[in-house]
């Protein structure tokens, strides 16, 4: 019975998604209430929290299933990615932003280009990983992929906690400079967390001389 735990925590973690988002689908700046962004927030850290569960379950217990290495990261991705996609949309564009023909007008500070960016390296390590695996070749995830995700995992509250608290208010104008270096390391960390799948796949389909 316990081996299942792991994938009722992947389960779990779909569903907390799916409530995260329905949460944010609630929220449009400047005009709707913070307790939106706190408690989408809520939500997210618990959803990170079941996959720091589910990985250290499987590592300790051993279990192993084809369930839980498609639906795993898929479902990471599917959290992370679809977040992005949130604070890049419409719900948090900062109208008087628009009106006063600012260049940078996203309270969140995450543009679209910024999310064609995390997508694409998901996509690509995605196909590579699943081409070398199909070839009989391991191509589990790298320290750096891991890192990606820690960061990721670590910007989206804190833009949710930023956006809540309103940087655009007097006096607080010093949360963009807080929040817009973080914003631009994770899409820099997230780029540079492609390139050891790239050189890894290279490397195992060279012809060995």
């Amino acid at each position: 019975m316990y081996r299942q735990v792991p994938n009722q925590l992947t389960v779990l973690r779909l569903v907390v998604a799916v409530v995260f988002f329905l949460i944010l689908n609630q929220f449009r700046y400047p005009d709707r209430p913070s307790w939106i962004l706190w408690t989408a927030m809520g939500f997210f850290i618990f959803g990170m929290l079941t996959d720091i569960a589910d990985g250290y379950l499987a590592r300790r217990w051993n279990v192993e299933s084809t369930f839980g290495r498609i639906m795993d990261p898929f479902v990471d991705k599917v959290m992370v990615i679809g977040a992005f996609m949130y604070l890049s949309g419409p719900r948090f564009v900062n109208p008087a932003a628009v009106e006063a023909g600012a260049f940078f007008n996203m309270v969140s500070g995450v543009y679209p280009w910024m999310v064609a960016i995390v997508l694409a390296r998901e996509l690509l390590v995605t196909g590579i990983r699943g081409e070398m695996e199909s070839g009989g070749l391991r191509f589990g995830a790298s320290v750096y992929g891991k890192l990606k995700t820690l960061v990721q995992s670590i910007v989206i509250p804190f833009i949710l906690g930023i956006v809540a608290l309103d940087p655009e208010l007097p006096g607080r104008a010093w949360m963009k400079w807080v929040r817009d270096p973080m914003v631009y390391t994770m899409v820099l960390v997230t780029f540079l967390s492609g390139v050891p799948y790239i050189l890894r796949a290279a490397k195992a389909l060279k012809p060995q001389t």
